[in-house]
């Protein structure tokens, strides 16, 4: 309901927003809102040759490409002047100055328009995401039917049974959740995604309301969205392009905001659900992986620049490899299991592949659904007004001007993650990668998820309807990750 009801706000104000625009002459075209794509200059106005700047109008005609531009030095911006008449130009003719129009640009589309989006949500996110879920589903499958999710699932078992006391002991949830966790953790998303959803399907068996999330389902869907992460590859990535000094001189910050937030929603949806903190196998297993993650950072900060970037842009490859390469051999060792079910290895993976396009499938509608409200809410310019205001009223309170630059990123991170990365690495190349709010902007980016694409893909697997508190505490998650990635960024940089 409360996702329902957000995504209507979303939709319905954008719209009326955009009408309210265009009708007071601020917005000129509306076709740029359906059909327009990202980064394409915005039709501002449209002029008779007359009307505009002699110079400008003699430097069109003696352009080969019919077009000049002028700098805005204040936003640093070009306004774009196009003779929409191409080469049929008589230079110093009046008659054609009075009947040619100059089109005017300026700016650029902060996202694809409505029509552009739905095509892309199927080529860019929907036709990779059913690949991934087919092949890591494969491999899956391969798991269960060797039995490994069995000794995965009892190993990890005491501390889970902990978290989510409503799920029964050596649970096949437990090892998708396990693997789940341990590819976020090593910024693996591809593999993440499968697993996760491996995951729902397992603890939508045990739920008792089957459109109602269970506390189970709410728990992980939170320590899932709080990302902690150990490696994150695509931002050094990112400012390795941009040509940071140190691309890797933000991976600490990034552990640490991830680790906060996950720690901050395990604690908070913990409360809710009642969930015994006094455990001294909890408390044990929490200050290890505290102790592994210093432990591993303490490893890494000996190293020079080029060793760091080779080990951070390789460990995730090396760990995922072997995940594979031990599925394959155990499911070879463990073969008369196959034999058993009268299968054998390569159709269990096909089995499993099968199951994983099913799911992508399934789960197409939802994602386009959210995707197509971004669009509209990023393209009305609604979510330019109210970023912009958030950062002056930041302002006024005395908030450095450093961190408001980056705020919309931070802002932008729940709804999309490719809106937020165009913000982070615009952010590197204002302001550079080095400064401020270039490395703010990275640890935004790195230390949430992309709250409301996850809950629509999740919760829209299984068709969980009512999500309960889950939006709510993910939100609160993602501002306490804002909070302390400022705090963190504070005390580093």
């Amino acid at each position: 309901m409360a996702l329902s009801r957000f995504w209507l706000i979303i939709f319905v104000s954008s719209i009326i927003f955009i009408f309210i625009e265009f009708f007071s002459s601020r917005h000129y075209a509306l076709d740029r809102v359906i059909n327009g794509k990202k980064d394409d200059k915005i039709l501002v106005a449209e002029k008779y040759g007359n009307q505009i700047q002699a110079s400008i109008f003699d430097e069109l005609i003696k352009s080969e490409k019919r077009t000049t531009a002028r700098r805005n030095l204040t936003h640093k911006k070009d306004t774009v002047f196009v003779l929409s008449a191409g080469e049929n130009i008589v230079i110093d003719s009046s008659l054609a100055k009075n009947k040619t129009v100059v089109k005017i640009y300026y700016d650029t589309q902060k996202s694809d328009g409505l029509l552009p989006t739905c095509k892309s949500s199927i080529f860019d996110i929907i036709l990779p995401l059913i690949a991934y879920l087919a092949f890591f589903c494969g491999i899956l499958q391969l798991l269960i039917d060797s039995g490994a999710t069995e000794k995965l699932a009892k190993f990890t078992s005491p501390l889970f049974v902990k978290i989510f006391p409503s799920i029964p002991k050596n649970h096949p949830s437990i090892s998708y959740m396990t693997l789940n966790f341990a590819a976020n953790f090593l910024g693996l998303d591809s593999a993440a995604t499968p697993f996760g959803l491996k995951a729902m399907e397992s603890l939508q068996e045990l739920n008792q309301e089957k459109e109602k999330a269970s506390d189970a389902q709410i728990m992980f869907m939170c320590l899932h969205a709080a990302g902690l992460t150990l490696i994150p590859t695509s931002i050094i990535g990112y400012r390795a392009a941009e040509n940071a000094a140190n691309p890797a001189d933000v991976m600490l910050p990034c552990i640490i905001t991830s680790f906060i937030g996950t720690l901050a929603a395990l604690l908070i949806v913990g409360f809710k659900q009642k969930i015994n903190f006094k455990s001294g196998f909890l408390l044990t297993i929490i200050f290890s992986l505290i102790g592994g993650i210093v432990g591993l950072l303490l490893y890494i900060n000996q190293m020079h620049l080029i060793q760091k970037n080779h080990f951070t842009g390789n460990l995730s490859a090396i760990i995922l490899f072997l995940i594979i390469l031990f599925t394959l051999v155990y499911a070879f060792i463990k073969e008369k299991k196959f034999l058993a079910i009268d299968s054998n290895i390569f159709d269990a993976f096909v089995r499993g592949a099968n199951s994983g396009v099913k799911t992508g499938v399934s789960i197409f509608p939802y994602v386009l659904g959210i995707l197509a409200a971004i669009s509209i809410f990023r393209n009305s310019g609604l979510f330019e007004i109210i970023s912009v205001n958030i950062s002056n009223l930041f302002g006024m309170f005395g908030v450095n001007k450093s961190i408001t630059d980056s705020l919309p990123v931070a802002l932008l991170r729940p709804f999309s993650s490719g809106g937020s990365r165009g913000f982070m690495i615009d952010a590197m190349k204002t302001f550079g990668p080095d400064s401020f709010t270039g490395r703010l902007s990275c640890i935004f980016q790195c230390s949430a998820e992309t709250t409301f694409y996850v809950i629509a893909v999740y919760f829209g697997a299984i068709k969980i309807k009512n999500i309960r508190y889950t939006l709510g505490i993910m939100l609160l998650v993602d501002l306490i990750c804002v909070i302390a990635a400022i705090g963190i960024a504070s005390l580093f940089f």
